[in-house]
């Protein structure tokens, strides 16, 4: 019996079988949760569907979550599957193209700006504060979301989706902080690059992996498995004690100065 046996989680992200939400929740199906994964639009959702059904999934549906009466029905779909659920996962983040190429300045725009912040950072907190009420006074409820160094560093290409992966993180803190008396915990990953659909739109991705390999104290790039691994684990009873945190899971690469 795996640790997440007792649990349900709702998964927001997953697109393919090679984004980081699908080694979350493949790490979580494999631990004995109970899943239910959303898709963004109709383009995807034959994909997502398939993908539900190997991990015997509920497939909940529609989530654009630049739309609120969508975040709305998707949970009021869910509701007829459970009567509650205990993990909350975050999986998704989009800047224009044309921001994640070049200077910072030089192709940011208001709209574009205001997007990124939308989609990768506000997003977050209005799944939570739609969760919060039906992860009350469950067992260890925990939500989860995904950032990268370039919320506290300065990284090529990067760009507009930095500041607004650092305005996801404050929420983290923020909304550990509002729901902890309710017993609820709220943590990221700050993951490594890994060569999702979302990370090839940021110009340069390549390279960088290959300077990753070349820097990072272990030698390489991690993989979506061992982000799933570390994502059940910090969703779980184990990590009770645990909120509030930024866990990096890149092979120590966010550790190293200079080499």
């Amino acid at each position: 019996m795996g640790f997440l046996a007792s649990k349900r989680a709702l998964i927001v992200g997953v697109v393919s079988q090679r984004s980081i939400a699908w080694g979350i929740a493949r790490a979580m199906h494999q631990q004995g949760a109970q899943l239910a994964l959303t898709w963004q639009n109709e383009r995807l959702q034959k994909r997502v569907e398939d993908l539900a059904a190997q991990l015997e999934a509920v497939a909940c549906g529609p989530c654009d979550v630049s739309e609120q009466g969508q975040i709305e029905q998707t949970f009021h779909r869910l509701d007829e599957h459970w009567d509650g659920f205990d993990i909350l996962v975050h999986s998704i983040a989009f800047a224009p193209r044309d921001h994640l190429d070049g200077p910072y300045l030089q192709n940011l725009t208001r709209e574009g700006f205001l997007t990124a912040h939308e989609i990768s950072a506000y997003s977050f907190a209005a799944l939570g504060n739609a969760a919060r009420p039906r992860m009350q006074g469950r067992s260890g409820p925990a939500m989860l979301t995904l950032s990268y160094i370039g919320s506290v560093r300065a990284m090529p290409n990067y760009n507009v989706m930095g500041v607004a992966k650092a305005s996801l993180e404050a929420s983290v803190r923020y909304m550990a902080s509002d729901l902890g008396p309710q017993g609820i915990r709220v943590n990221a990953i700050s993951a490594g690059p890994i060569r999702t659909l979302a990370a090839s739109g940021i110009a340069g991705l390549k390279d960088f992996l290959q300077q990753m390999e070349q820097r990072a104290p272990l030698r390489r790039n991690v993989s979506i498995e061992e982000v799933g691994n570390a994502a059940a684990f910090l969703c779980s009873d184990l990590a009770s004690a645990i909120t509030s945190e930024i866990i990096y899971v890149d092979c120590g690469y966010h550790a190293i100065g200079a080499v």
